[in-house]
């Protein structure tokens, strides 16, 4: 795996090539893999996989080189991603929320807050995990004096069981808007609770977090309540979905390939197919054809997706709302034909295997339990209506949290 010298102190980290970062993902990968099953029916938090992804030196992939990262692209983070879910996808989503937070913080923060929070990631090492799921308001913050006071449960808290920062948001009543801000995981009335449990992605450690009048100080404020996002600031949401376009390509690609490997050596053919070998059925040749014409758009999608990103983040304070628009409406169709590929492939792909497949020590039914889970985050229905609507319309998805 791939090693750098940030944390011993070095002004400018040496360079890691994005080879580098292929061989790294993909010993990573193949770790993961390696008890995937087991842990997927075990369920509970992936204390030695965290790590082994915190040795990788993968955690550092995007955030700038002037604050000791890697600074690579998210074209090149989201190909290492949905390398990992096709191994993992629920410990690739670990991951790539720990890349949602560091941006969170490039996004919303200002210069001294990328020092602040940044710097001493890289050189610790750190993780971080979310409470900033923002249709959940029973954490309410309160004005007190330059910060603020927290109190209230927040749910569906993905990596924080075992985080080292949290990024989080809670309700602001006064001016009937949302606080975000980041904080040490160990704050003072800050507690953590592992009761995650969904029949798929269940080691994300999505637990509750509980706050009981936690302290926020001034610089841990990213979004005050009432502050006007900027266009290039809304581009965080879009981060956000591509994330999930790429972990459920990667799972569609996962269970494409699982099967493909199973119908080739073990899927015996039916009797009605004349043919020797399941291979040589034109039934299923056709359905394979079917499913890899599932996902192959989604995949190509998902990159044109992450060069749109790409290029809007390259303009920083100059993109404007209407290039911002056009990088929600090419996530969102990522998003759409992502989300039909995981589900369709991971579950029609049993067809084509034969009824052997389903054994349960297998765990071939995972890929389609971490899809139906993962695919629920927000509503597919709306996406659809923002496409429709741009299309009828010409008017760009507002921005929120979700689109």
């Amino acid at each position: 795996m791939a090693h750098h010298d940030t944390h011993h102190g070095s002004a400018t980290p040496h360079l890691v090539t994005q080879e580098q970062v292929a061989l790294a993902t993909d010993a990573l990968a193949q770790a993961l893999e390696e008890t995937a099953v087991a842990r997927d029916q075990r369920g509970g938090h992936a204390r030695a996989e965290r790590e082994l992804i915190r040795a990788s030196g993968l955690l550092d992939i995007t955030t700038p080189r002037d604050l000791g990262g890697w600074g690579h692209s998210w074209q090149t983070f989201h190909q290492g991603l949905r390398r990992l879910a096709q191994a993992d996808s629920a410990l690739a989503h670990l991951y790539a929320f720990h890349h949602l937070q560091v941006a969170t913080v490039l996004l919303y923060g200002g210069p001294e807050q990328h020092e602040l929070f940044l710097r001493p990631t890289v050189r610790g090492r750190l993780f971080w995990g979310n409470a900033l799921n923002p249709n959940d308001k029973s954490a309410l913050a309160v004005s007190e004096g330059e910060g603020f006071v927290v109190t209230g449960p927040k749910s569906y808290c993905s990596g924080s069981v075992g985080a080292d920062r949290l990024t989080f948001s809670a309700w602001h009543e006064a001016s009937q808007a949302l606080l975000i801000a980041a904080l040490p995981s160990d704050a003072p009335g800050l507690s953590v609770r592992a009761d995650w449990d969904a029949f798929g992605q269940k080691q994300t450690d999505s637990g509750t977090v509980l706050f009981e009048r936690v302290r926020i100080e001034p610089e841990q404020v990213l979004v005050r309540p009432g502050t006007v996002l900027t266009p290039r600031a809304t581009l965080r949401s879009q981060l956000a979905q591509l994330i999930l376009v790429n972990l459920y390509v990667g799972i569609a690609q996962g269970a494409l390939a699982q099967g493909l490997r199973y119908t080739r050596e073990s899927s015996r053919p039916f009797f009605a197919s004349g043919v020797a070998s399941a291979v040589d059925d034109p039934y299923v040749q056709h359905r394979y054809g079917e499913l890899s014409l599932l996902v192959r758009p989604a995949q190509v999608l998902a990159d044109l997706a992450a060069q749109r990103i790409d290029a809007a983040l390259a303009r920083g304070d100059a993109v404007t709302a209407a290039e911002r628009g056009e990088v929600a409406i090419a996530v969102a169709q990522a998003k759409a034909v992502a989300h039909r590929a995981a589900i369709e492939v991971s579950s029609q792909v049993f067809e084509l295997m034969g009824a052997s497949a389903t054994s349960g020590r297998l765990g071939l039914d995972r890929f389609w339990r971490n899809a139906r889970v993962h695919t629920l985050h927000d509503p597919i229905d709306y996406k659809l209506r923002d496409l429709g609507r741009h299309a009828l319309t010409g008017r760009f998805p507002e921005p929120t949290s979700y689109s």
